[in-house]
């Protein structure tokens, strides 16, 4: 029987308390928000707080094949993972919107609720294969 170290399980509650628990809170959720901007540009994300019952989200505008855009913020659960046209410059782009339920879970690229499960799964096979 294979018992992990205190320093395996250490690490086990740490990311659950930091990535998952403050989602579980009352509280209003805190997000970065960015205005829509070219992604070449510098991002100056600002923290602000969700209103009640909405959820973070980083959206990415695509010009055919290309990214061209980027946002954050705040929206309601029902406009996730949706498609939008939005014109900006003069340019029709297709904006599709990601969203994450954990406090400034839309900072990163590539933080999507599947990314944070694939990394708490990979934590516990790497507590359990130091077991053997």
């Amino acid at each position: 029987m294979c018992r992990p170290n205190m320093l395996q399980l250490l690490h086990v509650a740490v990311l659950w308390f930091y990535l998952l628990l403050p989602s579980m809170l009352c509280d209003n959720l805190h997000c970065y928000y960015s205005y829509i901007q070219e992604k070449e540009g510098t991002v100056e994300l600002i923290v602000t707080e969700c209103p009640p019952d909405e959820l973070c989200f980083k959206a990415n505008g695509r010009y055919g094949n290309h990214s061209i855009l980027s946002a954050r913020g705040c929206m309601a659960e029902g406009d996730c993972s949706q498609v939008h046209s939005l014109t900006f410059k003069g340019t029709v782009y297709k904006m599709s919107y990601d969203c994450c339920d954990w406090p400034y879970c839309n900072s990163c690229p590539g933080v999507t609720p599947k990314s944070l499960y694939f990394t708490v799964t990979l934590v516990i096979v790497a507590a359990m294969a130091s077991c053997l």
